[in-house]
């Protein structure tokens, strides 16, 4: 289905329609598959014969859902996964091994930078943290073991935005990949294949799916490497469940439209934070203050949904707008129908030191808002009132 747009193939690509000819997508409730004979079923298992095995690592709605995104993302193929976190897992455990090494932008998720920081450390893989936008930075941290970069654009939760082009020509002069976390953007708003990267991963969990319903997490790009994902996840078993997988390829139906029109509220409630004098900085790509405004306009179809701001007052001035909000859902998921709040310093980066945070520019006067559909100017009102205490 190349041929036709990304509108089409969101609602389109991925179908295969059983015997009954149904026009909804069927969801697949089953843990296995039975064979016409032994000789089939030693086919299958051996992979001479296609065919679903397994649904640990093969089922027909998670196929359908893995085909519309790769189609989405301009992929040749995709592997899907339990979470956004077990993608990542899967991808480095799929490309690296005991001895090499991982370049990372700075400001990466904060599971994400325990994974490459911590859990991966262990085995005896090492990882560089490098400024997010600087690019001299990637060139002077590779070595002779480097693998795989691996960045996320525009980043979570300061919105910083790394020229993918740029850092995709610096990993492969060094003989690395480059992997792009595509949670903020999702291929409706930016393709970083088509800039260069490798591979594309997702939290699917976010705004594939909008609403917050289910987990689910993908890796996307050429088959070669989405070829060696998948014997990772067909052993291991960080797989997705036919039901999280057909929920989220529901929710790719209206991908374009939610983040159309939720980038077009964030970006009126950017410039409105600009104007309260209880915020110090705002962080949005969309915004002519962003100091990466004119890469994002190049590289993003918009600023996207999420919204970062300081205030005054430390952890307490943050706290003090979250605990004034009667309607913004206090959660530290994103992508939601709903828009939702969260102090990154005590939630989502917690966990990693405050060494950590402080070089990643995150302060505790911090707060991220992913913006969802409600009307911008409930949004105003409920943000006002901590603002102005």
């Amino acid at each position: 289905m190349s041929d036709y747009e990304f509108d089409t193939l969101a609602v389109r690509a991925g179908i295969a329609r059983s015997q009954f000819n149904e026009h909804s997508e069927a969801l697949y409730l089953t843990s296995s598959f039975v064979f016409e004979s032994a000789a089939q079923a030693a086919a299958r298992f051996s992979g001479a014969d296609e065919g679903n095995v397994y649904a640990r690592f093969t089922n027909p709605t998670v196929t359908a859902m893995q085909q519309r995104l790769a189609a989405l993302e301009g992929g040749e193929a995709c592997v899907a996964t339990a979470s956004g976190m077990a993608a990542i897992l899967s991808l480095a455990m799929a490309t690296l091994q005991a001895g090499d090494h991982v370049v990372a932008s700075m400001g990466l998720f904060g599971a994400t930078q325990q994974l490459f920081g911590t859990i991966l450390a262990k085995f005896g893989i090492e990882t560089t943290f490098v400024p997010a936008t600087d690019l001299d930075a990637y060139r002077a941290a590779i070595k002779a073991r480097t693998r795989l970069f691996f960045i996320e654009t525009p980043s979570n939760p300061l919105t910083e935005v790394i020229d993918i082009a740029a850092v995709a020509e610096i990993a492969h002069a060094g003989g690395a990949i480059l992997a792009v976390d595509n949670c903020f953007c999702t291929p409706a708003l930016q393709r970083p294949l088509e800039l260069g990267a490798d591979v594309v991963v997702h939290s699917a969990t976010k705004y594939l799916d909008g609403q917050g319903r289910v987990l689910g997490g993908a890796v996307v790009g050429n088959k070669v490497i989405v070829d060696e994902v998948l014997k990772f996840l067909r052993t291991a078993g960080p797989s997705i469940s036919p039901f999280n997988a057909w929920v989220i390829l529901k929710g790719l139906e209206t991908l374009r439209i939610r983040m159309e029109a939720q980038s077009a509220t964030a970006l009126e409630l950017a410039r409105w934070l600009e104007q309260q004098p209880g915020v110090e900085r705002v962080y949005y790509p969309g915004l002519f203050s962003h100091p990466q405004h004119d890469l994002a306009m190049r590289q993003q179809k918009s600023g996207g949904a999420i919204v970062s701001f300081e205030v005054g007052g430390g952890r307490e001035g943050a706290w003090r707008v979250v605990d004034s909000t009667r309607m913004i859902s206090i959660t530290a998921n994103l992508g939601d129908t709903k828009t939702t709040i969260t102090h990154p310093a005590s939630t989502t980066h917690g966990r990693i030191s405050a060494e950590a945070r402080a070089a990643a520019g995150i302060t505790e006067g911090l707060l991220r808002i992913a913006v969802g559909l409600e009307a911008v100017g409930d949004l105003r009102a409920d943000l006002a009132r901590g603002l102005t205490a």
